[in-house]
């Protein structure tokens, strides 16, 4: 009969045990095949000790060796004397070696060709050590999680954010390649440099990224203002006041919002073309706002929460609706606000199937997602690939930042139209 300790799920116990041994015994099974030789860790670590340029790319495989080893050690430790102290060690180890040794899938191939033992080697020259201490490592960090009690929803969103690290740091990478090229063949890059950034914003570049910019962060906090208050004002109208036809209208606009915004795109842009007004911001901000209402559900479902005694009150003491909507609905719905406000902010930001339709040839009105696209092009990707990438890194932080700062309002606004 298992022994019971207060924290631990014993049941995983032996599960976590098993796959912890598997791993550090792939430390000694091949890991490379080069030139026709495998050679396990400990012998390719040795290898790169003895090359010259490779002792300092050695740490990638240092480290997984390392926390491989300490993991088997807090293996060993809890074999003989569990407790959800030594658990947790064992668990923060093996997230840790479950990250190095992910690292090294993707620069193994920069490790034994800048250390001279190879060329070109492709991962499908990694051995049976490294790709079962790869699976090993993944079904040990789980099992330690679920020995630890830890919440199913972190076991997986630990997993997934090892995953969705790696195209984040890809695309920072190669914004700060020095070798230019769209296709290099290695993951980490050779040299570092921040002139992919600062050549975006050269006076003699022909990329007019900083315009590119401007043209982007006008749309987007226009866009947010005058779709905020629209949605806001259709929202506190059809949550709070009955009239006729209120039904069919709120029906009509779930019926139009079904169908995706881009069926009118040649529709919209023949008006505005009629009118003079394609190839210009103002099209698209007017554009976006002329179909503002239809998203008013979420903050419809947040008035819905906030009781109509308020309301109600506030007549008996002669409020209007227009003071009753701006001095007390608002001020009671500041998540809502916020999360309407960085959505439609988002959307204007990140747009590119209308800008690319409506700018056309027109250059010095790109918003910053039509302009990357231009860069991508077969006759320029291979020049400015790597300053795309800076482009890409520039355009996500803004967004980044939004979220962290208003997350704790994006998730009250989206719980509190739940209720709703």
């Amino acid at each position: 009969m298992k022994k019971a300790v207060i924290g631990l799920n014993i049941k995983y116990f032996t599960r976590a045990v098993v796959f912890g041994i598997l791993q550090f015994i792939c430390l000694f099974l091949p890991y490379v095949n080069i030139e026709g030789s495998k050679h396990n860790f400990f012998h390719m670590t040795s290898m790169l000790i003895h090359t010259e340029g490779g002792s300092k790319l050695n740490v990638a495989v240092y480290g997984t060796i390392v926390f491989t080893i300490l993991s088997f050690g807090f293996v060993v430790v809890n074999l003989i004397s569990k407790s959800k102290v030594k658990v947790q060690i064992w668990q923060c180890l093996q997230a840790i070696n479950t990250v190095a040794i992910t690292v090294l899938l993707f620069s193994t191939k920069t490790i034994v060709e800048k250390a001279g033992l190879a060329r070109g080697f492709l991962n499908k020259d990694l051995g049976l050590g490294y790709y079962g201490g790869f699976i090993f490592a993944f079904l040990t960090l789980i099992f330690v999680m679920k020995l630890n009690e830890t919440n199913t929803g972190y076991i997986v969103l630990t997993i997934m954010g090892i995953i969705w690290m790696f195209p984040i740091l890809w695309i920072l990478l190669t914004a700060l390649r020095a070798e230019q090229g769209y296709y290099v063949g290695y993951f980490f890059p050779k040299g570092l440099t921040l002139s992919n950034f600062t050549k975006l914003f050269a006076k003699d570049s022909v990329i007019p990224f900083g315009k590119w910019w401007v043209n982007t962060f006008i749309v987007a906090i226009c866009g947010c203002v005058l779709n905020t208050l629209i949605i806001l004002a259709t929202s506190f109208t059809l949550s709070r006041t009955r009239f006729a036809g209120r039904k069919a209208f709120m029906n009509v606009l779930m019926i139009i919002g079904l169908f995706p915004g881009f069926m009118s795109l040649i529709a919209v842009y023949n008006i505005l073309k009629g009118i003079g007004l394609n190839q210009s911001l103002v099209a698209l901000i007017i554009v976006s706002a002329a179909g503002a209402a239809m998203g008013y559900h979420v903050s419809k479902g947040f008035f819905d929460t906030i009781p109509r005694a308020v309301d109600e009150a506030a007549i008996i003491d002669g409020a209007s609706r227009l003071q009753i909507f701006t001095h007390i609905t608002l001020p009671l719905s500041k998540s809502i606000i916020v999360y309407t406000a960085l959505v439609n902010f988002l959307a204007a930001w990140s747009d590119y199937i209308f800008p690319s339709m409506l700018f056309g040839d027109k250059q010095s009105s790109y918003t910053v997602a039509v302009g990357l696209y231009w860069l991508t092009d077969f006759r320029r990707i291979d020049r400015y690939y790597t300053q795309f990438a800076a482009g890409a890194v520039i355009v996500a932080i803004p967004i980044v930042i939004l979220f962290i700062w208003l997350q704790k309002f994006y998730v009250e606004g989206l719980s509190g139209s739940v209720k709703g």
